[in-house]
């Protein structure tokens, strides 16, 4: 899966504040994501965030 950082990830599963919605902030092994209504970042590992993903949103 190709993403970079500024992407949007609509998630299978929502935040418990109940958004859906993440920004990348960091790529690599593990990502940096925050959500999007609230605004919590956190760290998730790429094998769980790549299972997790329905659609990536791309920046124009």
């Amino acid at each position: 899966m190709d993403i970079q950082p500024n992407d949007i990830l609509t998630m299978k599963k929502s935040h418990p504040c109940g958004e859906n919605k993440m920004l990348v902030l960091r790529s690599g092994a593990d990502f940096r994501v925050r959500c999007v209504k609230c605004s919590r970042e956190f760290i998730i590992t790429r094998n769980r965030l790549e299972k997790n993903v329905k659609n990536i949103i791309k920046p124009i």
